[in-house]
């Protein structure tokens, strides 16, 4: 078996550029549709059934991907095929949303929802196959520089959707919303950032030569690829995940649970509470800073990322990995705890590093434990473990924060608190490095 060739910083970076622009639309997309639905008449116990169609589509979607990607090979790639498809979908969902108002006058929410499922499914089939590629590229001792450069552009991407709305506001563009419309500096923010998500994604595309058949067999000591007539049921290896993806998929839990709570119910919680100089903001001024602190914790995200890699050979991935989430577990009883739009920004800087452990870490460890010839579809298995905990809070989160918490949206941050230390605790009972 011959081992893989080092690629340098800029092939490792440009494996996963196109991530840059997904996350833009995905930032977009977490910062802004509990108050685009609320815009179209929908009441806070019900947002979080809007946010299911996030996880559910993940959970059909990414499997799927993941299984047809480990069979094709073509002159455009193994990955490539799915990933440009994907982008072009999102493309047109981020164009579209904005608009749902027009698209259906009749039944806004209806169109709405429709169109942020469709969103879904492109950004998981966009998505998925990015995780993929960085394993079948990269050798071993380079799978952990991947994933925390993979960290570092989901980060950025963050960070530019986040604050885009922010910026067309800087430019004269309204954030005040007709009722019943998405506000103009919402609807230009979407368009802007479904023409970015398009190009990183040709980047990646364009700059990336995947190997083709007989060189990924060689490099990873397979007799050959997996042909047609040698193709494995979808149970059977289900059945057969490693025992390393199962004992991640608690920690996993735990954590996606407590990222739902907070981009779902973030802006309800601080709405009429946060202040500015003793002065309680407007709702507007309000989304708009729900914006800001989105794009806050990506920052600590990527600075972390710059040093995860030495501090990962060091210390270990484990160690690592849950020192993250403690700094997240802190991070959300500061959200409950403070009132001040600029002393918000603080637990923001701890949930960021938390953001980079949960983004980078536990790839790190799985790709070492997975067999090569299913990379894609047990990356898609593992995705269970980010979107079964969202779809249990997406059916769970509006009878609690109703009929636990009165409809006092603070508390669910405090669960989130909960949650995310109970995360850090369950890292020592995962296996590997």
């Amino acid at each position: 078996m011959s081992k893989k060739p080092k690629l340098s910083f800029w092939q490792i970076w440009n494996l996963s550029f196109g991530f840059l622009g997904v996350q833009i639309g995905y930032s977009l997309q977490n910062s802004n549709t509990s108050t685009i639905f609320e815009s179209l008449g929908a009441d806070v116990s019900h947002l979080s059934y809007f946010w299911l169609a996030a996880p559910l589509a993940g959970m059909v979607i990414q499997p799927i991907v993941g299984m047809f990607s480990d069979g094709t090979w073509t002159r455009f790639g193994r990955r490539i095929p799915y990933i440009l498809g994907g982008a072009l979908i999102s493309t047109i969902a981020l164009m579209l949303m904005p608009n749902c108002p027009t698209l259906l006058a009749l039944a806004p929410l209806a169109m709405g929802a429709f169109i942020l499922l469709f969103m879904d499914l492109s950004f998981n089939v966009t998505m998925q196959p990015f995780r993929a590629l960085v394993a079948d590229m990269l050798d071993d001792s380079q799978k952990t520089e991947g994933y925390v450069v993979q960290t570092f552009l989901i980060n950025i991407g963050a960070v530019v959707g986040a604050v885009l709305p922010l910026i067309m506001t800087w430019v004269g563009v309204s954030d005040e919303a007709v009722p019943g419309q998405v506000s103009s500096h919402i609807a230009w923010s979407y368009y802007i950032g479904g023409a970015i998500l398009l190009a990183t994604v040709l980047v990646t595309a364009f700059k990336t030569k995947e190997y083709p058949p007989e060189e990924f067999a060689e490099y990873n000591g397979l007799a050959e690829v997996e042909g047609p007539s040698e193709k494995t049921g979808f149970m059977t290896l289900l059945r057969n995940t490693p025992s390393a993806m199962i004992r991640l998929g608690i920690t996993q839990f735990f954590s996606w649970a407590a990222l739902f709570i907070m981009w779902t119910y973030l802006k309800p919680a601080i709405t009429g509470s946060v202040t500015d100089g003793g002065v309680v903001l407007s709702e507007g001024a309000t989304q708009t800073w729900v914006g800001v602190l989105n794009g806050v914790y990506p920052i600590p995200a990527c600075i972390a990322a710059l040093f995860m890699t030495k501090l990962a050979s060091r210390f270990g991935n484990k160690t690592i990995y849950a020192s993250c989430l403690l700094f997240g577990a802190v991070g959300f009883a500061g959200l409950v705890l403070f009132k001040d739009k600029y002393a918000l920004m603080l637990p923001m800087l701890c949930i960021g590093i938390a953001w980079a452990g949960i983004l980078a870490m536990p790839y790190a460890i799985l790709s070492r434990a997975v067999d090569p010839k299913r990379m894609g579809v047990y990356m898609g298995i593992f995705n269970f473990t980010i979107t079964i905990p969202q779809i249990v809070i997406g059916l769970a989160g509006g009878v609690i924060v109703k009929y636990c918490f009165g409809s006092n949206a603070v508390m669910m941050l405090a669960l989130a608190c909960v949650f995310m230390l109970l995360a850090a605790l369950s890292v020592a009972f995962v296996r590997g490095k």
